[in-house]
């Protein structure tokens, strides 16, 4: 059989063959125009032909986070979006929901994940976790113990973990603004 596809030559009017865009592609640049991002956050590519990978920055502008400055790394892979994005905080973070290698317990990015999801609803969630940390699913067990046993020493200790000061033996970079 004849594929017809596979004889197709890309070219540009200059001659030069153009790179196949991916279907993760599309659905990543469709995501990243539908983005209403707000004052408090914003995103960089490090490479400006790499869509699939960036970073998002997180400003809170309230809660127990407020004036603190989070970078987030977002891998993107071509099978998106069956597979969720991959996403890790480039900072040491004093979190319940956040490790101390920066990887991030939030359900839409394992089990609860879905190809109608989109960036955006990751970037929420994202944002959500700075408004109400979740003790109950934890990925820093010593973080939600404190969140749950005093909530006003954890505000205390997160306070503290931002401004580059240790919290229980562990250091942490300053990361407010």
């Amino acid at each position: 059989m004849l594929k017809i596809w596979s004889m197709v030559r890309f070219t540009s009017a200059s001659g030069q063959k153009k790179k196949k865009v991916t279907a993760a592609q599309l659905r990543v640049q469709k995501d990243l125009s539908e983005l209403s991002l707000g004052t408090t956050m914003r995103t960089e590519f490090p490479n400006p032909d790499d869509i699939l990978n960036f970073t998002l920055t997180i400003e809170p502008d309230e809660g127990m986070y407020k004036d603190g400055c989070f970078h987030f790394s977002f891998a993107i892979n071509q099978n998106f979006p069956h597979d969720p994005p991959k996403v890790k905080c480039l900072e040491k973070i004093y979190h319940p929901n956040i490790d101390l290698e920066g990887n991030v317990c939030l359900n839409i990015l394992r089990e609860d994940w879905k190809p109608v999801l989109n960036l955006n609803a990751v970037i929420v969630g994202l944002q959500f976790l700075f408004l109400e940390p979740n003790a109950s699913d934890p990925l820093n067990k010593e973080a939600a113990e404190d969140l749950r046993a005093n909530r006003d020493a954890f505000k205390r200790n997160v306070r503290k973990s931002m401004a580059g000061d240790s919290v229980r033996g562990e250091s942490y970079q300053r990361v407010l603004k």
